[in-house]
């Protein structure tokens, strides 16, 4: 029986930049032949990059792609490469090309086209289910298909083999989530024993905007066991030999099985790559982050520590009235334990002069929120003058809890290019930094900074749980109502109390336009805010 050699290409590709992806495909490619590959697949739409959007809609866009896919055709040799690239004939497909010998040998179009949380593939792609085309690849017969399509235990995977297949490629952009992996163990495993073919995943890896691909490329044999994955958020390029006898039996020398990223390392680390990916992809070289000796910050200062440097990153203090000495210090301590530069800007005058300015239109008011935010709305003033000075990136440090209920200032907190930790609740943020210490094998972050009461400190003995149930309820509310879309009376027919879902739905609901002016942050769950939850700004449903 046959024996082929497989490379998984686990590439970061840029969005938009068709000369860069071509070259790191073609240097994939020549690697893969010096390993003596028979074929080597890239993740889906590896020439554009995932996801295109709208520059789909441009032709020059369209036909650059297009020549990008014919100019690397022309340097293949025997070793096969699948490349997903957008194909344009008569109507626009999502599509996979077999290149070998110095052309285009074939063609294989995605049928099961997601428009679903982060994707909306029917915008762009038409879907061709008519077709169920096999390479024949050193001896072999292949079936290629595109990320959806092996979701479904009736998509075209049973029409390849009924036609022959011994062997299915499946090419991926499939973004990270908390759990992704195992899904994806779990769906392959499946549709590898319905087959009875080995299947073969490759994946995307790297930062696209709010989207973390975690590549963990891997192969299934006919049994549906794991014989390989590659390392999970990163580059890497997995070889799997496979020896298709009767009993499929696997693995073969050259496979190897990278371990599944642990669950809270593995958010942490889709954060780190999400944020390493924005900020240099987008021309950055230093971050800024506003220090206030809170845990949220701290979590986002040690992120971009580890995802840039510490002489990329640069901490600003901006103590005022209310501002508790053991916060200045807390903060002075992580930036000492981080290694980063820091400043320190007091922001009493400047808020005094405020509150002398609103005097007469203040007046014979009570002092309240809108003096508080004043507070906020100065220190993202420095932030943003200091951003625009010298062209640092400015990382905001609401988490998801806050940006759920409003509880963050509109040109003040939320003021920045991108927000780490928008899709992170407060608990979690607890145990990443715990997480993260525990692997430091020190207190990276302050043991101080982890257990003292979370406060915005813009007011005398200021807590958060003045304004919001205490976090660990919260969260539980939250994560129903906003994540699995439950109404108010399904999460009281859960167990909670129905004030404080009616409370927390009230403030998720009006909170919205705030959201929409917020910056892109990482998504590590399956509904984070933006492209995944799109309500409308003026709403009258009651939750």
């Amino acid at each position: 029986m046959p024996t082929i050699r497989i490379v998984a290409a686990q590439l970061n590709q840029v969005v938009g930049d068709l000369s860069g992806n071509s070259a790191k495909i073609l240097d994939a490619y020549r690697t893969a032949e010096s390993l003596g590959a028979d074929l080597v697949a890239f993740p889906e739409l590896s020439i554009t990059g995932y996801p295109p959007e709208d520059l789909l809609l441009r032709p020059a866009f369209i036909a650059r792609a297009a020549a990008s896919l014919v100019t690397i055709a022309e340097q293949t040799g025997r070793v096969a490469a699948v490349i997903g690239y957008p194909e344009l004939d008569g109507e626009l497909f999502n599509s996979a090309a077999v290149c070998a010998d110095g052309k285009v040998q074939g063609v294989y179009r995605k049928q099961l086209l997601p428009n679903y949380a982060v994707f909306d593939e029917q915008r762009y792609f038409a879907a061709r289910t008519d077709e169920a085309p096999l390479f024949v690849i050193a001896g072999v017969k292949v079936g290629i298909t595109i990320c959806e399509d092996a979701w479904s235990s009736t998509g075209p995977i049973a029409a390849q083999v009924s036609g022959g297949a011994a062997l299915i490629v499946n090419i991926n952009a499939s973004p990270f989530y908390a759990g992704r992996v195992q899904e994806r163990e779990e769906m392959l495993s499946a549709r590898a024993v319905e087959a009875r073919v080995p299947i073969v995943y490759v994946n995307l890896v790297g930062g696209q905007d709010e989207l973390v691909f975690d590549g963990a490329s891997m192969a299934f044999d006919a049994q549906g066991k794991l014989i390989a994955r590659a390392q999970q958020f990163r580059e890497d390029l997995l070889v799997i030999d496979l020896e298709l006898l009767p009993t499929d039996e696997v693995p073969r020398p050259g496979s190897r099985i990278a371990p599944r990223t642990p669950a809270l390392e593995g958010v942490y680390e889709a954060l780190t790559l999400g944020t390493r990916d924005y900020v240099t992809k987008n021309g950055f070289t230093k971050v800024l982050i506003g220090l206030s000796g809170g845990i949220d910050s701290s979590l986002v200062a040690a992120i971009a520590v580890d995802a840039l440097g510490p002489d990329c990153v640069v901490g600003v203090m901006m103590p005022s009235r209310f501002s508790s000495s053991g916060s200045v210090s807390d903060a002075e301590l992580l930036a000492n334990n981080l290694g980063i530069e820091t400043m320190t800007i007091p922001i009493e005058n400047a808020h005094a002069a405020f509150i002398d300015m609103l005097s007469e239109p203040f007046s014979g008011t009570e002092p309240g929120v809108a003096e508080e935010n004043l507070q906020a709305r100065i220190r993202g003033t420095i932030l943003m003058g200091i951003s625009n000075k010298f062209g640092w990136l400015v990382l905001t440090t609401g988490n998801k809890s806050e940006m759920a209920t409003g509880y963050s200032t509109l040109y003040g907190d939320m003021a920045g290019g991108f927000a780490v930790i928008k899709d992170v609740p407060k608990m979690l943020v607890y145990s990443l930094c715990e997480d993260r210490n525990v692997r430091a094998g020190t207190d990276l972050v302050p043991r101080e900074v982890i257990t003292k009461p979370p406060s915005a400190e813009l007011r005398p003995d200021q807590r958060d749980d003045d304004s919001l149930p205490p976090y660990e309820l919260l969260d539980a509310v939250i994560e129903g109502y906003v994540e699995r879309d439950r109404s108010v009376d399904e999460l009281v027919g859960e167990g909670f109390d129905r004030v404080v879902v009616e409370r927390v739905a009230a403030l998720v609901d009006r909170s919205e336009h705030k959201r929409r002016q917020a910056p892109p942050g990482v998504r590590v769950s399956p509904k984070a805010f933006g492209k995944d939850r799109r309500f409308p700004l003026t709403n009258r449903w009651p939750g």
